[in-house]
Formats: structure tokens, sequence, C-alpha cells
């Protein structure tokens, strides 16, 4: 699996997300240079478990989609 990249304007979005949790929950400063740096570290260390859930959860939707194709198949024989 490739490394996980953002665009621009939705890293800058993630960063200033993650400077505001740390300074309301950790009562941390983080600056950019170092949200930046703990923004990739999270997506290269983490990044790939949210991912993977991510597809299992599709693989899921997609297999109950095309059990209930087949159930409406199925109803549609003619015996």
């Amino acid at each position: 699996m490739s490394n996980i990249e953002f665009p621009v304007e939705q890293k800058t979005l993630l960063i200033e997300k993650l400077q505001k949790y740390m300074s309301s929950e950790l009562d941390v400063e983080l600056g950019q240079f170092d949200a930046d740096f703990m923004l990739d570290f999270i997506s290269k260390e983490m990044g790939k478990i949210y991912y993977n859930q991510g597809l299992y959860d599709a693989q899921a939707v997609l297999t109950d989609k095309l059990d209930s194709l087949t159930d409406a198949i199925y109803q549609l024989e003619k015996f």
C-alpha cells in the first residue's frame, strides 16, 4: 500500500483540527511544523488500519447488497 497523502487544503484542515484538539483536550500548544509532523506520523503508523477497516466495511456493504440482489433474482425465477 502506498503512503496516505492528502490534498493541501485537506491536510491544512486536519492540522488545524489536530492543533485545536491538542490545545483544548490536552492543554498542549502544537506549532504548525509539529502538527504537520504528528499528522504524518499518525497517517503512516495508523492510517493503514483505518484504511483497511474502511475496505472491510465497504466489502460488508457490497456483500449485503449482492446477497439482496441474489435473493431478488431468485424470486424472479419461474418454476
